[in-house]
């Protein structure tokens, strides 16, 4: 975990988990906290980074579809009468 993250003001919070889970989840780590911060900052930032790449797929989505328009125009400009 980065010095900037785990200077951070933290708070306690309620989590229901499987207890045979975090059982085992201690054989591995003498700090659960700081284990299921690591998790929760990898998670949150590989969300952040789906959101981004879905975001700029629509962008690029919507500048192709702004470029066919402006180059062959609308189907319904020929039956548009108003």
């Amino acid at each position: 975990m980065s010095t900037v993250a785990s200077n951070l003001r933290k708070r306690p919070v309620n989590l229901t988990l499987n207890e045979s889970l975090v059982m085992q989840a201690k054989t591995y780590t003498s700090n659960l906290s700081a284990t299921m911060e690591a998790l929760l900052t990898e998670f949150v930032s590989q969300q952040q980074q789906a959101q981004h790449s879905r975001q700029k797929m629509a962008e690029a989505c919507v500048a192709d579809w702004n470029a066919v328009h402006a180059s062959v125009g609308s189907f319904a400009d020929d039956h548009v009468r108003l």
